[in-house]
């Protein structure tokens, strides 16, 4: 009886600790959506780490971890240093972690989270760069997927393998993990968590020239006037630093820009835009009325001292903005006002990581203090350095909605972190004008889409050293799909327009451009699409098919949505997707050896419109839909139109139309037309292009009002 008692009372003391134990554990981990779990440390420290400037939302819990939960972190330290160890099996296919170098399956990298002013990546072989995305893809060989990310702003070193290892001196982040049966559905729940991208205004979706620097304001004029006596399509124009008063941001150099107010109306005529360079370094000096302003409202970033840090940048000693602090994000907005009202379109935040010249570190000593405020807590420049860009470019997007509410902001931001998207383009910054880095744009663009930032692009022709004619053909003819598309290169450079190179690069140029220009209607429905469900504009071929373990390594042809597959002519063996992918032409003279291979996915229908010299031309209402009928006959292709920019269609204005071919009895193609979201009311045309063999046949034009007609088959 008493040995009875005795076990009774053991197996009673067991089951209460086991439960406690459960309740601790459940404490620190729970379900916080569908298929998403957190993972708190035992010392999770909430000052140092929230709030989450990567989170929209705080994760709240909605369940208890499901119990076969596979992807659990291991938190503990190691010699001072909080370490995360997390199983993800042998046989995983690892993607993500953002912009760094590298190809585009990580196993085996190392990362590190520190954004860094890295001249053609030449420091740390490019592991760290302008931004930081502590985030993980897993593909397993069956296609399902999960993510990981890690909630923390500090540096932080990724290590991928069968166990992906994260270390920081920082305070030990929680985890977040979302589990999915395929890697698009893992990225549109990143998207869900870290917010999307919005709607860019039409214009700059369009091919850009950029040179550090077009000066004076009659080289910018020339610039404008080639591309157009040329016919090479264009939308925007890029003012690096130079058309500053010696470097001093919100200023113009009054003898290389004495009337920006004229010159951007000069290009707004010929329908090009304007985008300005505005970095964050604010010159030492107490004649200049920014300096002034920043010292009288207390606006700069401290010492450890708590003194007034200046650090050399390009106008010799500057000043920072301490962008945690509410005071100071609502002054920056207000320096746009009259900057803005000179007629600048677009607005270019670089050096922002922030860039320290002459110091080892590249960056303003990690004991600086910033003093936050409004909900961010103070703390040292090591908790905010990744977020300084990040906070610059919310507050840049701010001023433009404030100062132009209706128009749609576009800002470009060097540095940046992981949810950035949602205020700022983003390209790859410093590359160099090398084979190499050609090839690595292409992994590079892939991964900051896989990352959560669908709007991003390379320097076309390479940014550092000059380029020759045959890579810069090469480059202009692929460097048109990306989302971003810009031709941007260094001073002292062999200059790198279109042109530059002679008849030969100069046609290949015109020729890739036509093609962008060509796609807008499939490529701004496809902007339209990330706005909407956060998935990248330009993805891996893996997409096609996510159980196709021998597309995981392919990173020289890519995806251009879900349904037009891009080669370029210089990949050596590249894989492709099983079905029947028709390859086609553009253009009827456009194989010159130079322009990628194009193929449309089985099934899929793509809108094309003609060929313009920039957006302004652009109109949604001649349309020809490039068809590659299943084999059943069937096929099914999306338009998306509104009026390009302004906020009109978040009040409906705007139009989502699907098309889908049939297979009618009589061996005809129906096509079938119908709006389904929205209600902007056009009146189209449109007329098929059936693909096949190569070739394209077309059928008559038709007026889209009859929502049926056949097509011979």
């Amino acid at each position: 009886m008493k040995t009875s008692y005795s076990l009774s009372l053991v197996i009673a003391v067991c089951v209460a600790l086991r439960l406690l134990c459960s309740c601790s554990a459940d404490h620190r981990s729970y379900s916080c959506g569908a298929g998403i779990a957190v993972f708190y440390p035992e010392t999770f420290d909430s000052v140092g780490l929230l709030p989450s400037l990567a989170l929209v939302a705080e994760p709240a819990r909605v369940g208890n971890l499901p119990r076969r939960w596979q992807i659990k972190p291991r938190f503990s330290v190691e010699e001072g240093v909080n370490v995360i160890a997390i199983p993800v099996g042998k046989e995983t296919d690892l993607y993500g972690t953002g912009e760094v170098v590298g190809p585009l399956r990580r196993n085996g990298a190392t990362i590190a989270t520190w954004n860094l002013d890295n001249y053609v990546y030449a420091l740390n072989k490019g592991k760290n760069l302008y931004q930081s995305h502590p985030w993980i893809l897993g593909v397993r060989p069956d296609g399902s997927s999960f993510g990981i990310l890690v909630d923390s702003p500090w540096r932080l070193e990724i290590t991928l393998s069968d166990t992906a290892r994260i270390t920081t001196e920082g305070p030990a982040p929680r985890v977040l993990v979302i589990e999915r049966d395929d890697p698009a559905s893992v990225v549109k729940a990143l998207g869900d968590l870290t917010g999307k991208m919005e709607m860019p205004p039409l214009w700059a979706l369009g091919f850009q020239q950029s040179r550090w620097s077009y000066f004076p304001d009659a080289r910018v004029k020339e610039i404008a006037g080639e591309f157009r006596k040329r016919n090479i399509p264009c939308d925007v124009i890029w003012m690096d630093i130079d058309y500053m008063d010696g470097f001093r941001v919100f200023t113009f150099d009054p003898a290389r820009f004495p009337d920006p107010a004229g010159l951007n109306a000069y290009l707004r005529e010929r329908d090009f835009k304007a985008v300005y360079m505005i970095d964050p370094g604010i010159k030492k000096d107490t004649l200049y009325d920014v300096y002034r302003q920043g010292t009288a409202g207390d606006h700069w970033v401290k010492d450890k001292e708590g003194r007034e840090f200046n650090g050399p940048v390009w106008p010799g000693p500057c000043a920072f903005p301490d962008f945690t602090r509410p005071e100071t994000r609502e002054w920056w907005r207000g320096l746009y006002e009259k900057f803005l009202a000179a007629g600048v379109d677009g607005v270019w935040n670089d050096m922002n990581e922030p860039a320290v010249f002459r110091v080892e570190s590249h960056t303003m000593p990690e004991d600086n203090l910033h003093r936050g405020g409004g909900g961010l807590p103070p703390g040292p420049h090591a908790r905010y350095h990744n977020l300084y860009g990040m906070l610059m470019v919310q507050s840049t997007r701010e001023a433009l909605l404030r100062y132009r509410p209706d128009k749609r902001p576009f800002v470009l931001s060097r540095a940046n972190f992981l949810g950035g998207q949602r205020y700022a383009a983003t390209w790859s910054g410093d590359n160099a004008s090398t084979w190499e880095h050609l090839r690595l744009s292409i992994p590079m663009t892939l991964t900051l889409g896989l990352s959560g930032q669908p709007f991003n692009g390379a320097d076309i022709g390479g940014f550092g050293g000059s380029a020759r004619a045959d890579l810069l053909a090469h480059w202009m003819a692929v460097g048109v799909y990306y989302p971003f598309a810009r031709n941007h290169s260094v001073q002292n450079s062999a200059d790198q327009e279109p042109w530059a190179f002679g008849e030969k690069v100069e046609q290949v140029s015109r020729r890739a451009v036509n093609r962008r220009y060509l796609l807008l209607p499939y490529l701004y429905t496809l902007f339209r699409e990330a706005s909407v469900t956060g998935l990248p504009v330009v993805r891996p071929l893996f997409f096609a098919d996510a159980r196709d373990t021998s597309l995981r390594r392919e990173e020289q042809a890519f995806l251009l949505g879900q349904d037009l597959m891009v080669t370029p002519r210089w990949a050596k063996n590249p894989r492709r997707p099983g079905g029947a992918w028709e390859t086609f032409r553009l253009e009827e003279d456009d194989d010159d050896g130079y322009q990628p291979l194009l193929a449309i996915r089985p099934g899929a229908i793509i809108p094309v419109n003609k060929v313009i010299q920039s957006t302004a031309d652009y109109a949604a209402d001649s349309i020809t839909l490039l068809v590659n009928p299943a084999s059943d006959g069937s096929a099914t292709g999306f338009l998306y139109d509104d009026d390009g920019d302004g906020f009109a269609y978040k009040n409906g204005d705007y139009a989502l139309h699907r098309f889908s071919v049939s297979r009618r009895e009589d061996a005809t193609l129906q096509l079938d037309v119908e709006r389904v979201e929205g209600e902007r009311e056009a009146r189209r045309q449109y007329r098929i292009g059936l693909v096949s063999g190569g070739a394209i046949i077309y059928s008559g034009w038709s007026d889209a009002a009859t929502r049926q007609f056949p097509l011979p088959h």
